[in-house]
């Protein structure tokens, strides 16, 4: 396979899911989570110690992704049969590190006094053990492994490309070609939300056939759920398929233009044009509440590490 193609740096903003989702959700959110920098009010340094707030199925993800990218890296070098108490010792240990090094919005809050090993590993671990006895990893250590030295695990950056010339972002977890098809296997321990991950797969063809010029017919993405049990969402599509998401992005993108003064330079508007969402089930689990609700939220209450926040 081709390398990934690299893009010179520009400031306008770049359309992603995660991104527009922000928007979509609350704009002053999204104001936070993007243009700290600009804040009128409260230092940056205040608002970037609440983005980099964690939360225990959020982190639950990111240690069960950490590990699967050691295991297929490992697949890459040998095809010795793996040890599972080393390996789930590995998950363990790697799962300490995430709580002794991150600060949990639940803590912080102060819903929690602390998050211990015994909040995260036991879905950590349940999501591995699914994977392990599947037949797709079977499949994977048995027969697509021939291809290993060509397959792509979350490829650095941020999964730059270009949809009908704007800029974009659609990182992988997992790609790689088989016969006369690349699959692509995006991991989920969270809920399903089949039309946002439906999304999301086309998101990643459209990437995957900018950058190595394929036909999205032979393109396979595939959203693998690691909870309550291993389970796969295929999506079939063609050139319409990623035609009508293309025009999914531009319209969206366009949006979040409309919230910015100078586009080309990614400056936004000013802050009180990006209002704050009338729902309670969402604010009150926003890791910004304090800023918004200072009344409710003391800033600083229940720091994990005993450094409440400047400002």
């Amino acid at each position: 396979m081709s390398e990934v193609k690299r893009f010179p740096f520009t400031w306008i903003l770049g359309w992603s899911m995660s991104r527009y989702n922000e928007f979509s959700l609350c704009k002053r959110r999204y104001y936070y989570q993007y243009y700290a920098k600009f804040d009128p009010v409260f230092p940056r340094k205040r608002i970037t110690k609440l983005k980099e707030l964690t939360s225990v199925p959020l982190e639950i993800g990111v240690i069960v992704h950490h590990v699967i990218r050691t295991l297929l890296n490992r697949l890459r070098s040998t095809r010795e049969v793996i040890d599972q108490d080393r390996f789930f010792d590995y998950a363990r240990r790697s799962t300490l590190e995430h709580i002794e090094s991150k600060t949990f919005s639940e803590v912080y809050y102060g819903d929690v006094e602390e998050i211990t090993l015994d909040d995260l590993y036991p879905k950590v671990r349940e999501c591995l053990e699914n994977l392990l006895s599947s037949d797709r990893f079977n499949w994977l250590t048995e027969d697509a492994v021939a291809t290993s030295e060509a397959w792509i695990i979350e490829p650095p950056g941020y999964g730059e490309t270009r949809i009908n010339d704007l800029k974009a972002y659609a990182k992988v977890d997992f790609l790689f070609p088989k016969d006369d098809y690349i699959y692509i296997l995006d991991w989920k321990t969270g809920k399903r939300e089949l039309e946002k991950h439906r999304s999301q797969l086309i998101g990643y063809a459209a990437w995957a056939s900018y950058h190595f010029g394929v036909d999205p017919e032979a393109i396979k993405p595939i959203v693998a759920y690691l909870l309550p049990e291993y389970e796969e969402i295929h999506q079939e599509l063609n050139e319409f398929d990623i035609e009508e998401f293309a025009v999914r992005v531009r319209t969206e993108t366009e949006e979040m233009y409309g919230f910015c003064s100078e586009v080309e330079k990614n400056i936004p508007v000013e802050k009180s044009k990006f209002v704050k969402i009338e729902n309670e089930r969402i604010s009150s689990r926003c890791k910004y509440r304090e800023l918004c609700f200072p009344e409710q939220y003391p800033p600083g209450r229940g720091y994990r590490h005993g450094d409440p926040v400047d400002g």
